[in-house]
């Protein structure tokens, strides 16, 4: 039976109607239902850069959300402050007896709706939030022995065991929407009193602090419109996704990493359908698709129960790992962030990342390790700059990613396996397309040379037009030499922790 009381759903990553988990039982035990976003200023006013590809895809998204409401006879309150000043306010403001959000798993989303939690207690107002954003979280898989995994195998085979279809089931929004709800005359005066301004005007990106950015320029399409197109685009081309998921100049990724993190597709929609082609169409492509989002709930799980590696490595013993501090090492990290190592396929990625906001997978990978054992720079500088630069970015993947490639992790790469990016762009760029995008300035060298232009003939360089030194840079480092200091780096870690063993 529905409760005659109103209840208020807060959208945070998960900007859409459909299939959205707790929405759906809003609307489902509730004849009104007010919804509401927060443009949390905990966050924003953190950013170090005011022109913020994010921030502008959650404006979007959000305006196209609220336009979808309205379309409905419903609304979207839209405000700019901190949720631990607001949401229990505003609740109170519109006599609701609940709240209703989906989970959040970073240590300082959970600490906020704890705070939010005792807010809305002390007002007898109740918080009912739900999993949303994986298919498994928190402590839903564990070893026979009852812990939690941190190896990603058999964590994988025991996800994949545990899967039934009602873990992918769809939640049908869209069947109880009418009871989505917009603020009477009343109830709108009494939230502006409370206020100080009106909820169901959008407040520009300007009036945020915030300025347009090229997201547009790059054809990146926000909301819910923009992530089924990129899914249904997908979907023509999954079968091919293992064997082309490692070459970033060609178009063989998803390119939903943006739309998965805030929520404008949903995780169950997307996990379903691969779990279906591979089930029924045997779909190699698919598997290998799947595989990705099982990372992904890994590295969510992860986060939830060992917070600590927000700042410290998962393994104690590599935070005694003695990183390059020499006075090189600001001016090297500079050089890496611009692009400009004389690696080209590094210079490469990060170009990219410094332009779109983006990097392929399989660059995270060469840079990172780059930063870390070429230049022997602290793993949690490049995990920084991905933070303030990637537009997918997402806290336990990029952490989780960051300490693979620092060895440093869970299931990390041994510390003794270091990228050669000579050998890696050879091999995944082969023809130098990728390098020529971002490098212009080496778009005319010889495949045979692109990959290192140092070993280049002069006269391949001449006729190339690539003058090293001047409009390409000579490699700010020796892959060789730094290999060796960066195994002799972590041997001694590795001779100190077994020492303490014995």
């Amino acid at each position: 039976m529905l409760s005659e009381s109103p209840a208020l759903f807060w959208f945070r990553r998960d900007l859409r109607i459909d299939d959205n988990t707790a929405l759906f039982s809003a609307l489902k035990n509730h004849s009104r239902v007010f919804c509401i976003f927060v443009f949390d200023r905990n966050i924003l006013d953190t950013l170090p850069n005011k022109t913020d590809r994010r921030v502008e895809f959650i404006w979007h998204s959000i305006k196209e959300l609220k336009n979808t409401l309205l379309a409905q006879g419903s609304d979207l309150l839209v405000v700019h402050g901190h949720p631990e000043c607001l949401i229990a306010n505003i609740a109170q403001t519109l006599k609701v007896s609940h709240v209703y959000t989906n989970h959040d798993y970073e240590p300082s989303a959970i600490s906020r709706d704890n705070t939010i939690l005792k807010q809305l207690t002390e007002l007898n107002i109740g918080l009912k939030t739900y999993k949303d954003q994986v298919i498994f979280e928190k402590k839903e898989i564990l070893t026979q022995s009852g812990g939690v995994f941190s190896v990603f195998t058999p964590y994988k085979n025991a996800w994949l065991k545990q899967l039934k279809l009602s873990d992918l089931q769809k939640y049908e929004t869209l069947s109880v929407s009418p009871h989505l709800t917009r603020p009477k005359e009343n109830e709108k005066i009494a939230l502006r009193q409370t206020l100080g301004h009106d909820p169901t005007q959008l407040p520009s990106l300007g009036s945020m602090g915030f300025n347009p950015s090229n997201l547009l320029d790059l054809k990146i399409i926000p909301g819910a419109s923009g992530a089924t197109t990129l899914f249904e685009d997908f979907l023509k081309r999954i079968d091919h996704y293992k064997n082309k998921r490692d070459f970033p100049a060609i178009k063989g990724v998803s390119y939903l990493s943006m739309h998965m993190r805030f929520g404008t597709i949903s995780v169950r929609k997307v996990a379903q359908h691969a779990w279906s082609m591979y089930q029924n169409q045997h779909s190699q492509g698919a598997l290998s698709w799947l595989n990705e989002l099982i990372w992904r709930d890994f590295y969510f799980q992860i986060l939830y129960n060992h917070p600590y590696v927000v700042e410290k490595a998962f393994k104690p013993e590599y935070n005694h790992i003695e990183w390059n501090t020499s006075e090189t090492a600001h001016d090297l990290f500079q050089v890496w962030c611009a692009g400009q190592t004389g690696y080209p396929l590094v210079d490469a990625a990060m170009r990219q990342l410094n332009h779109t906001g983006w990097m392929h997978n399989r660059l995270r990978m060469v840079v990172a390790s780059f930063l870390i054992k070429d230049l022997g720079i602290n793993w949690q500088w490049g995990e920084k700059y991905f933070a303030d630069h990637l537009n997918d970015f997402d806290l336990s993947a990029n952490n989780g990613g960051w300490q693979w490639a620092a060895s440093s992790g869970c299931d990390a790469q041994p510390y003794f396996r270091i990228f050669n990016p000579i050998n890696q762009s050879e091999k995944f760029d082969s023809e130098g397309t990728f390098i020529k995008r971002y490098c212009p300035e080496l778009s005319k060298l010889n495949k045979k040379w692109i990959h290192s232009p140092w070993l280049a003939p002069a006269i391949e360089l001449q006729v190339a037009d690539v003058k090293l030194g001047l409009n390409y840079p000579n490699p700010c480092i020796d892959h060789a030499i730094a290999r060796t200091q960066t195994l002799n780096r972590y041997a001694i870690v590795k001779k100190q922790k077994n020492r303490i063993k014995t």
